[in-house]
């Protein structure tokens, strides 16, 4: 009897192809997983593709909640932006595609796993980790990695092999979900050539983007977000609603040369304008309620968190540690932020919190002035007392 496989299936030329070679190549029976995290709307289609093509069974799942409350919540109350820009929507995806392949692989007692991912990307680094550190004791292949097919090869292999696949000759590789889209290759490998319109799918050019501003208040509830314009909303509403508010205003798009962990520099296009809004509108509402400390140190947190989600490490023992103190920082992180939509930026232009630690009667240089000024002098007497004694002893440190 043939051992068992899971394969991580999307049902285009890749994974396709994949099911067929496993077959011949390993002696395998194909199960394929199909994760809904909010990027596809033709599952049925998908699950049916892929038992044409001779897999035993097709588990498709609708991962979408799942992934907004365990994944991007906790990545959005880190602000975690890889490099400064890029709000890791493909990679939070991965851990739970990676989670998912082994639940189903223990449900129909698989010995092995598998996934689409080159031998170039970062994704491979993802699900191998992610799938190593959930199960040791299963097996993982990456067929793209070992056949060694051109694209061109690939679908004269289907042809051969009467797979029917769908969007073979596109003409850029993207991924989606519901906190953002990653768009690559073709005419974007050059990194002088301004991405084509027609690489944009969620995100409208500045030129066709209403000249009216939009306001839109969202209520956060201990670093997460809640409520648009004082309806309640679940995470998947809060998502959908303001990616679509601000995409129509030409907010979200994200071109940058970006270091993958392979070692190589890649010419990357996100469009994220869920994350473009959310994420800076979390910062907002943390400056009012976090002391100048919890923000300095958190700014560090927030910049290894990303850099372990980006590189596969979801499931390791540090990010856990760096989550548990992320939840605490977000205790008092509640109020509601203003963001003014308009010509491809979001910007904040209001913040309240019933925890803010900003107070008028000591900010103010108005009536009501409680702050005291007299206690200023003794203050800075005391801060610069060490200045002082240096210069005394050893002189000014200025060279210049």
């Amino acid at each position: 009897m043939a051992e068992k496989l899971v394969l991580a299936y999307s049902g285009g030329l890749d994974t396709s192809v994949a099911i067929r070679w496993l077959q011949e190549k390993y002696n395998v029976d194909v199960i394929t997983l199909t994760a809904d995290l909010g990027n596809l709307d033709d599952m049925d289609e998908i699950k049916q593709r892929a038992l044409d093509t001779k897999a035993i069974a097709a588990e498709v799942r609708d991962g979408r909640d799942e992934f907004l409350k365990d994944f991007v919540w906790p990545a959005l109350q880190a602000n975690a932006l890889y490099q400064g820009v890029y709000p890791l929507a493909t990679a939070l995806g991965r851990p739970l595609i990676a989670k998912m392949l082994v639940e189903v692989a223990r449900l129909h007692g698989a010995t092995m796993v598998a996934h689409g991912c080159t031998g170039k990307g970062n994704d491979q680094v993802r699900l191998d980790v992610g799938i190593a550190s959930l199960a040791p004791d299963l097996k993982v292949l990456a067929p793209a990695r070992e056949w060694g097919m051109t694209r061109d090869e690939e679908i004269a292999y289907a042809q051969k092999n009467d797979i029917s696949v769908f969007n073979a000759n596109k003409q850029f590789s993207t991924d989606e979900n519901l906190w953002g889209r990653s768009i690559e290759a073709g005419p974007l490998e050059n990194p002088w050539s301004e991405p084509p319109e027609e690489a944009y799918l969620w995100t409208k050019a500045v030129a066709d983007t209403p000249d009216a501003s939009e306001y839109t208040e969202i209520d956060f509830d201990q670093g997460l977000p809640i409520a648009i314009d004082g309806t309640k909303l679940d995470p998947i509403q809060i998502v959908n609603l303001i990616s679509e508010r601000a995409g129509n205003h030409g907010i979200g798009r994200i071109d940058h040369i970006e270091d993958r962990l392979v070692g190589i520099k890649s010419r990357e296009v996100y469009e994220a304008p869920a994350a473009a809004v959310l994420i800076p509108a979390h910062q907002a509402l943390e400056a009012m309620t976090l002391t100048r400390e919890q923000l300095r140190f958190k700014e560090h947190v927030s910049r290894d968190y990303a850099d372990l989600t980006y590189n596969g490490l979801w499931y390791s023992s540090h990010r856990n540690d760096l989550q548990a103190y992320i939840k605490s920082t977000q205790t008092h992180v509640s109020g509601t932020v203003r963001v003014k939509l308009y010509k491809a930026k979001a910007t904040v232009v209001g913040v309240r919190s019933p925890n803010a630690l900003y107070q008028h009667d000591l900010a103010t240089y108005g009536d009501g002035d409680l702050f005291d000024q007299s206690a200023s002098p003794g203050f800075i007497h005391l801060w610069g007392l060490p200045n002082r004694v240096q210069a005394q002893i050893q002189g000014n440190s200025d060279q210049s």
